[in-house]
């Protein structure tokens, strides 16, 4: 309950504001600021429960960018000499990264990627930069091609490390990207290969042939249309590609060696072109 979002019942009210029933937390409170005209006793209320600044558990309508369970990319906004760091994580309370939770320091203004947990002892909320002991260390149950959730948490030499699926760490390899990728950026990936080591290969197109198949249709039906040519070859940049068949540029120089290698097309250099007469998209010659 504490860190995430609740629908809890009203059950009375008092200068400080609202009494939500709790269960097994008893009552909690929703300060009188976030209450909207209409709100009454028996109503139920969507809010996220915390501790504030005086270790009082509330609940607020406010969001955090992240729960509790969940990874999150947040600025630091201050440090105190004696307990750690703060983050700001869109409550009214600042989110501790204690010191003894840092992989390395922090400093004010530097954008981390943190795991938001709670602490049992205390029953504060707090984040953490060991994100090993928060990811799966078991087999990754994922196929070739299959689509996953994709969190990027930082930049290597040979890419851009992902968490996949809030559990397992990934990689997006720079020579399967058609250009940057923003850090604490979510998206859909697909699961290109899951190394021995656990570590999964990762791609925001679909793999193998399943990508390859669809995208020559795409390429055969996208010369039709355009007289038989397309300027378009393995030299064209590949923001270029992206934009126009929403691609990586691998993607797509495999698409085009599956048509070359079948003889529907010829590279001109620049471009390419339909080996035979072109079909209209709707198969008249």
């Amino acid at each position: 309950m504490i860190g995430k979002q609740n629908k809890l019942r009203v059950v009375r009210e008092a200068p400080p504001g609202l009494y939500l029933d709790g269960g097994d937390l008893l009552e909690i409170l929703f300060p009188r600021r976030y209450i909207t005209p209409g709100v009454k006793p028996g109503d139920v209320l969507d809010v996220f429960v915390y501790l504030d600044s005086e270790d009082r558990l509330v609940a607020t309508t406010e969001t955090p960018h992240a729960m509790v369970g969940e990874f999150a990319y947040l600025q630091v906004i201050s440090r105190n000499p004696r307990i750690g760091a703060f983050l700001s994580w869109g409550l009214a309370k600042d989110l501790l990264l204690p010191f003894h939770e840092q992989a390395s320091p922090v400093r004010s203004g530097q954008w981390v990627t943190v795991f938001i947990f709670l602490d049992t002892k205390s029953n504060r909320i707090v984040a953490t930069t060991r994100l090993s002991r928060h990811l799966s260390h078991q087999p990754a149950p994922y196929f070739e091609g299959q689509a996953v959730n994709l969190f990027i948490t930082s930049q290597t030499p040979l890419g851009y490390n992902a968490i996949v699926e809030n559990a397992y760490r990934g990689l997006l390899y720079h020579s399967n990207l058609a250009g940057p990728l923003t850090l604490g950026q979510k998206m859909k990936g697909f699961v290109r290969k899951v190394r021995p080591d656990g570590k999964i290969d990762l791609s925001l197109d679909t793999a193998g042939y399943r990508r390859v198949a669809p995208l020559t249709e795409q390429i055969l039906l996208a010369l039709q249309a355009n007289g038989g040519r397309l300027a378009f070859d393995d030299a064209t940049p590949p923001q270029v590609i992206r934009d126009k068949f929403g691609v990586s540029k691998n993607a797509f120089k495999q698409a085009l060696g599956a048509l070359y290698k079948k003889r529907r097309i010829r590279f001109l250099n620049p471009g390419i072109e339909l080996t035979g007469k072109p079909t209209a998209p709707d198969g008249r010659r």
